[in-house]
């Protein structure tokens, strides 16, 4: 049997948390019953990290680069844009059997878990995919510290590795 401790402030946290998420659900954005164009929409987005950058791919089929916009402040990036519906309106007598593409804007602020450089970042549509790379600032980017032992400062040294002509290795440091 396990014991845990009680923290009467989580549950506080974590019913805030419910509350905020089921306000912004019901006022903020749209749900599946809307009608297509309603209000805006949030947009699927997978983000991940290369190196030193930030890479966010985000699917937009039907959308025109000039009618989306990036912006970025700090760990915020924000990505809205519209999604228009071409459709022709004619006098024939068309009538939707279905309709389940969805027009209209959508929007999607992320936090990124550090800042990055907005003037350095680069975005490319390709076959209906959106792709922004956005590089870390300096002061993010990871950085190895060397460690100071009875006043001198100490490097790693790498290790080297010879074979003899017998085959066996012997390791010596460099």
């Amino acid at each position: 049997m396990n014991i845990a401790r009680w923290d009467p402030w989580g549950e506080m946290v974590s019913l805030r948390d419910a509350m905020e998420r089921l306000v912004s659900d019901s006022f903020v954005r749209g749900r599946s019953g809307d009608v297509a164009g309603a209000g805006a929409s949030t947009l699927a987005v997978d983000v991940h990290e290369q190196g030193d950058d930030f890479v966010l791919t985000a699917p937009t089929p039907g959308v025109q680069p000039e009618d989306v916009e990036i912006t970025v402040r700090g760990d915020l990036v924000r990505i809205r844009g519209e999604r228009r519906d071409e459709r022709e309106e004619s006098g024939d007598d068309r009538r939707w059997l279905m309709r389940e593409q969805r027009f209209g804007s959508f929007e999607r602020v992320l936090r990124l878990p550090s800042p990055v450089s907005a003037d350095s970042a680069q975005a490319e549509f390709k076959d209906g995919i959106l792709t922004v790379t956005l590089p870390k600032t300096e002061e993010s980017k990871e950085r190895r510290i060397p460690i100071q032992a009875g006043g001198q400062t100490r490097q790693p040294r790498p290790a080297s590795i010879e074979s003899s002509s017998s085959g066996d290795a012997k390791q010596k440091a460099a």
